[in-house]
């Protein structure tokens, strides 16, 4: 069976259809049941007690989701028929794990109200999808901070799980997505996770070392500065506080010629993170509008690339 073919159809889906707010309220969404798991994990095991403890139950905490999400993911794939309809079948299992069309509907949600000079809109939506302060940032901190969600979401919840999917299948895409949500949900370096998320944390910059340095090449390939943007990437990623999303946000910065990252608030707290392609100017409105432009270009690609190996 094609396991290329198979992501490809997951993400021919989800670029139409996303995930209808009629399914959610009935069903719900599969990082959501894990996110129920994990969130019992962390309130039982998560005991806030010597360090070593801590990372042990972490590390019990990421072999009971990681497993959760596995064993039903192997067993469906053990009995989907040979062939195509093999592929279509499990093309629609494989689409809920897949967030493209979320993503950019998030996205230009901030654009919109922003391109028309509605700041305190703009500032609400992009609330939504970043944690820094949006009453502290005006028109460029608004589009920057959209634009490096944009960049980093574009490998965390589009091209990580299709490259897992691709490589296994359906359990190697439902094992990304465990990974990633336990990241989100106890990977942070608070008081109460620093220790019992380490494992989760570090986990998900392995899994996902090879998909971003692939979504940052697709941001070049796909523009209309590709050397820039690869000489952008090449030469800053490694400044970025995270080992993988500085590569998507490089090139992106490169490709569009404007500067992201950089000094940003979060509550009474100031991150004064470096620049990325620090010597271009800030983005506004219209860069918002070409970034999203620049991911729909990427998306394509991908599956053009997809195509290529499902008939390989």
């Amino acid at each position: 069976m094609s396991f290329a073919a198979m992501m490809l159809v997951a993400l021919a889906i989800d670029a139409c259809l996303g995930w209808p707010d009629w399914l959610y309220r009935r069903i719900g969404h599969p990082v959501t049941w894990l996110g129920r798991l994990i969130g019992i994990c962390d309130h039982r095991l998560n005991r806030q007690g010597p360090a070593v403890a801590d990372i042990a139950m972490g590390a019990v905490t990421v072999v009971l989701v990681i497993g959760a999400a596995i064993l039903p993911a192997l067993m469906l794939q053990f009995i989907l028929p040979q062939g195509w309809l093999g592929v279509l079948i499990g093309g629609v299992l494989a689409w809920p794990l897949i967030a493209a069309r979320s993503l950019h509907s998030h996205v230009a949600a901030v654009a919109q109200p922003l391109g028309q000079g509605d700041l305190s809109g703009a500032r609400r939506a992009v609330a939504m999808i970043v944690g820094r302060d949006p009453a502290r940032l005006d028109a460029a901190g608004v589009s920057r901070a959209a634009l490096e969600s944009l960049a980093e979401n574009s490998s965390d919840g589009v091209i990580a799980p299709l490259f897992w999917g691709m490589v296994a299948g359906l359990p190697g895409i439902a094992a990304y997505k465990a990974v990633n949500t336990m990241d989100s949900m106890i990977g942070h370096r608070t008081p109460r996770h620093e220790n019992f998320g380490k494992v989760a944390a570090r986990l998900d910059d392995l899994v996902n070392l090879i998909p971003a340095r692939l979504t940052g090449l697709l941001f070049a390939l796909a523009s209309a500065r590709p050397k820039a943007a690869l000489q952008v990437m090449r030469r800053d990623a490694r400044h970025h506080r995270s080992p993988n999303a500085g590569w998507p946000e490089a090139a992106m910065a490169g490709a569009l010629g404007i500067r992201l990252s950089g000094p940003r608030s979060y509550g009474d707290r100031i991150a004064d993170e470096p620049w990325l392609n620090a010597d271009a100017p800030d983005p506004g409105p219209a860069d918002l509008t070409r970034g999203l432009a620049l991911y729909r270009r990427s998306l394509f690609l991908g599956a053009g690339f997809l195509g290529l190996l499902a008939c390989l």
